[in-house]
Protein backbone atom coordinates (compact mmCIF):
# COMPACT_ATOMS: atom_id res chain seq x y z
CA UNK A 1 0.00 0.00 0.00
CA UNK A 2 1.07 3.13 -1.13
CA UNK A 3 1.95 5.27 2.10
CA UNK A 4 0.37 8.94 1.60
CA UNK A 5 2.60 12.11 2.40
CA UNK A 6 1.20 14.32 5.32
CA UNK A 7 0.46 17.60 4.23
CA UNK A 8 -0.59 20.70 6.39
CA UNK A 9 -2.50 22.89 4.66
CA UNK A 10 -5.58 23.04 6.28
CA UNK A 11 -7.18 26.27 5.41
CA UNK A 12 -7.31 29.37 7.78
CA UNK A 13 -11.04 29.42 8.62
CA UNK A 14 -11.29 32.49 10.69
CA UNK A 15 -14.17 31.15 12.96
CA UNK A 16 -11.85 28.08 14.06
CA UNK A 17 -8.72 30.04 14.44
CA UNK A 18 -7.35 31.07 17.55
CA UNK A 19 -4.34 33.62 17.96
CA UNK A 20 -2.09 32.49 20.96
CA UNK A 21 0.00 35.64 21.96
CA UNK A 22 3.00 33.96 24.37
CA UNK A 23 4.39 35.93 27.22
CA UNK A 24 5.01 39.53 25.38
CA UNK A 25 4.60 41.03 28.70
CA UNK A 26 6.28 44.02 30.27
CA UNK A 27 8.56 41.89 32.29
CA UNK A 28 10.05 40.49 29.07
CA UNK A 29 11.01 43.72 28.00
CA UNK A 30 12.83 45.79 30.87
CA UNK A 31 15.97 47.87 30.23
CA UNK A 32 17.74 44.77 32.17
CA UNK A 33 16.37 42.25 29.88
CA UNK A 34 16.94 44.28 26.55
CA UNK A 35 20.61 44.80 28.21
CA UNK A 36 21.45 41.20 28.60
CA UNK A 37 20.16 39.77 25.29
CA UNK A 38 20.63 43.22 22.94
CA UNK A 39 20.13 41.01 19.77
CA UNK A 40 16.90 39.63 20.97
CA UNK A 41 16.30 43.22 22.08
CA UNK A 42 17.28 44.46 18.15
CA UNK A 43 14.84 41.83 17.12
CA UNK A 44 11.47 42.82 19.06
CA UNK A 45 11.98 46.28 18.10
CA UNK A 46 12.77 45.66 14.57
CA UNK A 47 10.77 42.65 13.38
CA UNK A 48 8.84 40.82 16.06
CA UNK A 49 6.94 43.80 17.82
CA UNK A 50 5.76 45.06 14.20
CA UNK A 51 5.02 42.12 13.00
CA UNK A 52 3.08 41.23 16.12
CA UNK A 53 0.41 44.37 16.29
CA UNK A 54 0.45 43.69 12.27
CA UNK A 55 -0.93 39.93 12.93
CA UNK A 56 -3.28 40.57 16.24
CA UNK A 57 -4.49 43.45 14.16
CA UNK A 58 -5.41 41.80 10.66
CA UNK A 59 -6.44 38.42 12.46
CA UNK A 60 -8.88 40.15 14.51
CA UNK A 61 -10.09 42.09 12.03
CA UNK A 62 -10.54 38.60 9.94
CA UNK A 63 -12.64 37.41 12.87
CA UNK A 64 -10.26 35.36 14.96
CA UNK A 65 -10.21 34.87 18.23
CA UNK A 66 -7.00 36.76 20.02
CA UNK A 67 -5.97 35.04 23.47
CA UNK A 68 -2.85 35.94 25.64
CA UNK A 69 -0.15 34.14 27.79
CA UNK A 70 1.19 35.82 30.70
CA UNK A 71 4.17 34.43 33.42
CA UNK A 72 2.06 35.51 36.22
CA UNK A 73 1.88 34.31 40.10
CA UNK A 74 -2.05 33.50 41.40
CA UNK A 75 -0.22 34.29 44.61
CA UNK A 76 1.59 37.78 45.73
CA UNK A 77 4.62 35.24 47.15
CA UNK A 78 4.71 32.57 44.28
CA UNK A 79 3.88 29.54 46.23
CA UNK A 80 2.10 28.04 43.26
CA UNK A 81 4.67 28.50 40.58
CA UNK A 82 6.21 25.27 38.97
CA UNK A 83 9.16 24.06 40.36
CA UNK A 84 11.13 24.89 37.29
CA UNK A 85 10.63 28.21 37.71
CA UNK A 86 11.25 28.12 41.69
CA UNK A 87 14.46 26.77 40.25
CA UNK A 88 14.72 29.38 37.70
CA UNK A 89 14.34 32.20 40.73
CA UNK A 90 11.09 33.58 37.84
CA UNK A 91 8.63 35.18 39.42
CA UNK A 92 6.11 37.60 38.59
CA UNK A 93 3.54 38.15 41.75
CA UNK A 94 -0.17 38.57 41.24
CA UNK A 95 -1.01 41.48 40.21
CA UNK A 96 2.31 42.95 39.23
CA UNK A 97 2.48 45.73 36.40
CA UNK A 98 5.38 43.22 35.15
CA UNK A 99 2.09 41.17 33.89
CA UNK A 100 0.89 43.65 32.19
CA UNK A 101 1.25 42.89 27.89
CA UNK A 102 3.00 45.14 25.76
CA UNK A 103 1.02 47.50 24.02
CA UNK A 104 2.00 46.24 20.25
CA UNK A 105 0.61 43.02 21.46
CA UNK A 106 -2.72 45.14 21.07
CA UNK A 107 -4.77 43.44 23.80
CA UNK A 108 -8.49 44.63 24.26
CA UNK A 109 -10.84 44.58 27.03
CA UNK A 110 -12.64 41.53 26.33
CA UNK A 111 -9.83 39.20 25.19
CA UNK A 112 -8.87 36.15 27.79
CA UNK A 113 -6.00 36.18 29.40
CA UNK A 114 -4.37 33.37 30.52
CA UNK A 115 -1.86 33.43 33.80
CA UNK A 116 0.79 30.41 34.10
CA UNK A 117 4.08 29.69 35.97
CA UNK A 118 5.12 26.97 33.57
CA UNK A 119 6.78 26.90 29.95
CA UNK A 120 4.02 24.98 28.51
CA UNK A 121 0.36 26.73 28.21
CA UNK A 122 -1.60 23.45 27.52
CA UNK A 123 0.44 21.79 30.48
CA UNK A 124 -0.46 24.12 33.19
CA UNK A 125 -3.51 26.18 32.37
CA UNK A 126 -7.02 25.28 31.09
CA UNK A 127 -6.37 26.48 27.11
CA UNK A 128 -7.46 23.35 25.54
CA UNK A 129 -10.36 23.15 27.67
CA UNK A 130 -11.29 26.85 26.37
CA UNK A 131 -10.53 25.99 23.05
CA UNK A 132 -12.38 22.96 22.49
CA UNK A 133 -15.62 25.21 23.92
CA UNK A 134 -15.11 27.98 21.44
CA UNK A 135 -14.78 25.55 18.58
CA UNK A 136 -11.35 26.62 17.77
CA UNK A 137 -8.99 23.90 16.09
CA UNK A 138 -6.17 26.16 14.26
CA UNK A 139 -3.78 28.37 16.69
CA UNK A 140 -1.72 30.38 15.49
CA UNK A 141 1.19 30.93 18.11
CA UNK A 142 3.46 34.22 17.98
CA UNK A 143 5.86 35.34 21.05
CA UNK A 144 8.49 34.64 23.46
CA UNK A 145 10.80 32.67 23.66
CA UNK A 146 10.80 31.11 20.57
CA UNK A 147 12.80 28.02 21.81
CA UNK A 148 11.11 27.78 25.16
CA UNK A 149 7.46 28.86 25.99
CA UNK A 150 6.37 29.13 21.99
CA UNK A 151 8.24 25.80 21.30
CA UNK A 152 6.43 23.98 24.18
CA UNK A 153 2.90 25.48 22.90
CA UNK A 154 3.25 23.72 19.53
CA UNK A 155 4.64 20.81 20.52
CA UNK A 156 1.86 20.21 23.44
CA UNK A 157 -0.89 21.97 21.04
CA UNK A 158 0.05 19.26 18.12
CA UNK A 159 0.12 16.70 20.86
CA UNK A 160 -3.45 17.49 21.71
CA UNK A 161 -4.83 17.68 18.07
CA UNK A 162 -4.97 21.16 17.10
CA UNK A 163 -3.55 22.08 13.90
CA UNK A 164 -0.53 24.60 15.07
CA UNK A 165 0.46 27.42 13.14
CA UNK A 166 4.15 29.64 13.79
CA UNK A 167 3.82 33.17 12.71
CA UNK A 168 7.82 32.96 12.73
CA UNK A 169 8.94 36.48 12.36
CA UNK A 170 6.02 37.06 15.06
CA UNK A 171 8.52 35.30 17.67
CA UNK A 172 11.74 36.02 19.12
CA UNK A 173 14.49 34.78 21.13
CA UNK A 174 17.64 35.80 22.98
CA UNK A 175 20.10 35.61 19.94
CA UNK A 176 18.65 34.95 15.73
CA UNK A 177 20.68 31.90 15.61
CA UNK A 178 18.55 30.28 18.36
CA UNK A 179 15.30 31.28 17.21
CA UNK A 180 15.96 30.27 13.58
CA UNK A 181 17.52 26.86 15.03
CA UNK A 182 14.19 26.46 16.82
CA UNK A 183 11.60 27.20 14.22
CA UNK A 184 14.17 24.06 12.52
CA UNK A 185 13.44 21.94 15.86
CA UNK A 186 9.80 21.62 16.29
CA UNK A 187 8.96 23.00 12.54
CA UNK A 188 7.43 18.99 12.43
CA UNK A 189 4.93 19.83 14.48
CA UNK A 190 3.34 23.00 12.84
CA UNK A 191 2.57 25.13 9.63
CA UNK A 192 5.68 27.58 10.00
CA UNK A 193 4.66 30.89 8.29
CA UNK A 194 5.12 34.91 8.03
CA UNK A 195 2.71 37.16 9.37
CA UNK A 196 1.56 38.31 5.96
CA UNK A 197 1.43 34.97 4.65
CA UNK A 198 -0.98 34.34 7.37
CA UNK A 199 -3.25 36.98 6.96
CA UNK A 200 -3.05 36.66 3.46
CA UNK A 201 -4.85 32.98 3.83
CA UNK A 202 -7.47 34.19 6.43
CA UNK A 203 -8.45 37.29 4.14
CA UNK A 204 -8.83 34.94 1.47
CA UNK A 205 -11.21 32.91 3.94
CA UNK A 206 -13.09 35.60 4.45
Amino acid sequence: MKQVEPIRNWPLTPSKTAVLVVDVQLSEYTDEVLAEAPEMATAMRDRMLPALTRLVDGARASGCEIIYTVIEALTADGRDRSLDHKLSDILVPRGSPLAKTLPEARQQEDDILIPKTSSGVFNSTNLSYLLRNMGLDRVIVAGLLTDQCVDMAVRDGADLGFYMICAKDACVTKTEARHDKALAAFGGYCQTEEVEDILQQLRAAE
